[in-house]
């Protein structure tokens, strides 16, 4: 490792950019610095050490699948450098709670990981700390004669499988190449590498799901920019990083919270995806950060479709040069894109109003997957997980909304089991239990936070809910 000034990284110089193919082969200093975790930085020979040496590793292993749980970047990067380098199929579990994550198990031969062990798992698991030892990668480089060897990456050849909520509940698999990504990083390159270069990059987004993983590692690393070990969490942590020579990484929930926050430095630049971002929102990046948030519409399907700054409530969704749009005859957006498959249509469920200048404005989804903070959550899912407990009989999960946050409310027909748990607890405790009892499964944002319970789920004649009846008990 090498301590240095995490504000004075990159001012010096930057370095060409590297495709995802040629990354680690691309001629940099070896000081150049990779990653940052408060003023200890990271090194160029520290990072190629370290990816050659897991990649010998994972050769060795009989194992074809492997699962990536990472909460340090640096580790999750080196991790998936390693697993293309050893030629293996790479897996992102979105969700790292235990049960949900035992239930992925299918997909994946082993799991490498920097948390507490999965006692759930009976698939290998290696650890961050079994794969970079103590002793640090300059250390071992300087005692070895020999310099890492890569060859170039057929990236069209190696499968990375994301998930994402499925419409009927249970946690849907997503299946791309590296060639797709790459694809979409030398885009945004092309698009804003001018504006970024020497920058930063700290990010409030986990990089298990495709805008981090892309905005948050690959990017960077290809462009040559050096990027934050851990996630920005709190309001007065994003404040504290805004420098000029600085990307903030981020998302509507947590652009949200800033109103009430005063700073007095701008960002280089800020980006949002992951859902909606509100005008006002908008407008307290600006005027806290001198900067309109670039935002990027996409999924986990299609990669990034289009983006735009929201300067005015009005502001259409602009769509990347790339991409070929349409709507169907529900009016949901289809496209042809080189993020997802160049040769196919791919159609969405998300319906909008194409307008002139390959531009549209979105007007909502016609599923039931919803995003709450950021994370797709499929209301299906969450009925599900309900109905599995002994108390629940039938359960009812809708979308809440007041002036300061968006939530899940559940109305609840309850088992005999259920009745006489409830009156034994009382109300508080039960509701307590609920969510406890929910938590292996689903992420925090995924569990209702109020609960009704009715005699039975109101119902029209043709046996549909009556959302309206269902929205009137909260």
């Amino acid at each position: 490792m090498t301590t240095t000034h995490a504000h004075n990284m990159q001012a010096h110089h930057t370095v060409p950019f590297a495709p995802l193919q040629h990354l680690m082969v691309a001629s940099r200093p070896d000081t150049y610095p990779v990653a940052f975790h408060g003023h200890t930085c990271v090194t160029w020979l520290t990072w190629q050490a370290d990816v050659y040496r897991l990649a010998e590793a994972l050769r060795q292993h009989p194992a074809k699948r492997w699962a990536l749980c990472f909460d340090d970047s640096y580790h999750f990067a080196v991790a998936f450098m390693a697993a293309a380098h050893a030629d293996k199929h790479l897996i992102l579990p979105g969700n790292h709670q235990p049960e949900a994550l035992a239930e992925l198990s299918p997909h994946f031969d082993a799991l490498l990981h920097d948390r507490p062990h999965y006692a759930q798992l009976t698939c290998p698991q290696w650890t961050a700390s079994a794969l970079l030892s103590k002793q640090s990668s300059e250390q071992r480089d300087a005692q070895s004669t020999a310099q890492p060897v890569f060859g170039e990456l057929c990236l069209s050849a190696l499968p990375l499988t994301l998930f994402t909520s499925g419409s009927s509940g249970t946690p849907k698999a997503i299946e791309k190449t590296l060639a797709e990504l790459a694809e979409e990083v030398e885009h945004h390159e092309r698009t804003w590498g001018a504006t970024l270069a020497g920058s930063r990059i700290v990010s409030t987004v986990s990089h298990q799901h495709i805008y981090g993983l892309l905005f948050r590692i690959l990017w960077p690393l290809c462009a040559g920019r050096v990027f934050a070990r851990q996630d920005l969490v709190y309001p007065e942590q994003v404040i504290a990083q805004a420098e000029a020579d600085t990307t903030l990484v981020t998302s509507p929930a947590l652009l949200k919270r800033l109103s009430d926050e005063q700073c007095d430095c701008a960002y280089r630049a800020v980006y949002s995806s992951g859902g909606p971002l509100s005008f006002d929102a908008a407008q307290s990046s600006q005027r806290l950060f001198a900067q309109w948030p670039v935002e990027v519409y996409g999924s986990t399907e299609t990669g990034g479709i289009a983006y735009r700054q929201q300067t005015d409530p009005e502001i259409p969704w602009q769509v990347f040069d790339v991409i070929e749009v349409t709507v169907n005859a529900e009016h949901c957006l289809r496209i042809r894109s080189p993020f997802v498959d160049a040769g196919q249509w791919y159609q969405t469920s998300d319906q909008c109003q194409l307008l002139a200048e390959r531009q549209f404005i979105l007007q909502g989804r016609v599923d039931r997957v919803v995003k709450i903070e950021e994370k797709r959550i499929s209301l299906t899912e969450v009925e599900a997980r309900l109905c599995q407990l002994p108390w629940i009989d039938e359960a009812a999960v809708l979308v809440l909304e007041d002036a300061r946050r968006v939530s899940l409310g559940a109305v609840l027909t309850l088992t005999q089991e259920g009745e006489v748990e409830l009156t034994r607890l009382g109300k508080g405790a039960f509701w307590l239990a609920l969510r406890q009892a929910l938590r292996s499964w689903l992420e925090p944002v995924g569990i209702p936070r109020r609960f009704r319970v009715v005699a039975e789920i109101p119902l029209n004649s043709q046996g549909k809910r009556l959302m309206r009846d269902l929205e009137q008990l909260f």
